[in-house]
């Protein structure tokens, strides 16, 4: 047997390239495996976003080493965002890797997938067919020209490069065949989607065109950088019925200095206005950000500015984390990181302390109502899914409900998740 195991660490776009990954590899023959130590391949897909997730990538590179001096067969591959330029460095560094590429370098995996034992049986049908997930992950724009100061993003994926909107249609139109019910476009920066491309279609032609397939029920969308959401992209959201109500949009903080240290291109006041704006024409938007907490000389008068804009604004979900320069970057070279550990992990959870009162307060206003859920799964027993406003439902059902969509009466709520009996 050639069995294959995908690690994957970080963002939506590693995900859906994991995916992208495994159909390459069924198409070569290997088969997916859920056991890391009965995998004959295994490919690493990495993250180094944050300290925390470059350290569990060189915590699996090192496991992967011990496995692979017991079991020599044994194929290491890494890709994502720890791959950087200088390919002959980190061969040096793990000499028990057998092939770096890339993110989205795939012509490298394929040549060497390729030039493997051709006593692998190649699928020529290409990928398996089997649907993969009711909801599935479309990257449609790599890259970033943003360059915000913490960020290495750019540095690894390049600059933006759009996917033509023909090519997303077609890769979309095959997804719901194979039974996947809604689909998130990706990108670091997905409102700058498009202004590469010869006529510059823009996000919202793009969810226009998506909108009319027919199989297709949701549409979603990240990430987006609030310099470059327009007005336009708002009105499309409100006029489209299978784009979902659900939008992310980081702030990251919530004073001008602090802001502006990071190179994010906005001010807390227009940030605010484009808040308003969104629930002026989406009156029941759902909306999520990121904040960075502890960034350098970050000072406790401007961490409050933080909370303050949190409490305003109130959003349903709050990704926070603390700053770790990045190798690279503008701030690592150009700030000190003067904020003590202890600061940076008390701010984090005043963050969280304060979100889960806000999204407890949020989801309590739905008890009683009867809300709309995409079946994705079973879990310890229950069906779970997300409404259009990005809200995770588990009920109870003896029918085989996966992929349906479904009415269900909430009973209970907490900050996190929604439980509720079936309606339909």
């Amino acid at each position: 047997m050639h069995d294959y195991y995908i690690w994957t660490i970080g963002c939506q776009m590693n995900k859906a390239e994991s995916q992208k990954i495994a159909d390459y590899l069924e198409h070569f023959g290997y088969q997916a495996t859920d056991s890391l130590q009965k995998a004959n391949l295994v490919v690493v897909n990495t993250c180094v976003v944050r300290q925390s997730a470059e350290t569990k990538v060189l915590g699996m590179l090192g496991y992967l080493k011990g496995m692979k001096s017991q079991k020599p067969s044994l194929s290491v591959l890494v890709t994502g965002c720890y791959v950087d330029s200088n390919i002959k460095q980190l061969k040096k560094s793990f000499p028990h890797v057998d092939l770096f590429f890339g993110p989205s370098e795939y012509s490298e995996l394929l040549n060497w997938a390729d030039n493997q034992t051709t006593a692998i049986p190649k699928n020529t049908q290409g990928s398996t067919g089997q649907i993969l997930n009711v909801v599935a992950f479309v990257p449609i724009i790599q890259g970033c020209n943003n360059f915000c100061s913490y960020c290495i993003v750019p540095y690894r994926r390049g600059r933006e490069k759009s996917r033509p909107v023909d090519e997303i249609v077609c890769e979309v139109t095959g997804l719901t065949k194979r039974g996947v019910k809604e689909v998130t476009l990706l990108g670091q920066n997905v409102n700058s989607y498009g202004k590469d491309l010869p006529d510059q279609p823009s996000l919202s032609d793009l969810l226009t065109e998506l909108n009319s397939i027919g199989e297709l029920s949701r549409i979603r969308f990240l990430t987006n950088h609030p310099k470059d959401m327009s007005q336009q992209l708002i009105q499309t959201v409100a006029s489209l019925a299978k784009v979902c109500h659900h939008i992310n949009l980081p702030l990251q903080a919530g004073n001008n200095d602090i802001l502006k240290a990071m190179g994010r291109g906005y001010t807390a006041e227009q940030y605010r206005q484009l808040i308003y704006n969104i629930r002026t024409y989406i009156p029941d938007v759902a909306l999520s950000t990121d904040i960075i907490v502890g960034f350098p000389d970050e000072s406790h008068e401007q961490f409050k500015q933080t909370l303050t804009m949190l409490d305003n604004i109130r959003f349903d979900t709050v990704h926070v984390a603390t700053y770790s320069p990045r190798f690279g970057t503008a701030a690592s070279r150009q700030y000190k990181d003067n904020t003590p550990p202890g600061v940076k992990k008390e701010r984090l959870n005043q963050v969280e302390r304060m979100q889960a009162g806000i999204a407890a307060d949020i989801n309590s206003a739905y008890k009683g109502k009867s809300m709309e859920v995409l079946v994705e799964g079973k879990k310890d027993g229950k069906w779970y899914g997300r409404t259009h406003s990005n809200k995770l439902v588990f009920f109870e059902s003896d029918d085989d409900c996966l992929g349906r969509l479904l009415d269900v009466t909430i009973l209970k709520t907490s900050p996190w998740s929604l439980q509720g009996r079936r309606t339909s």
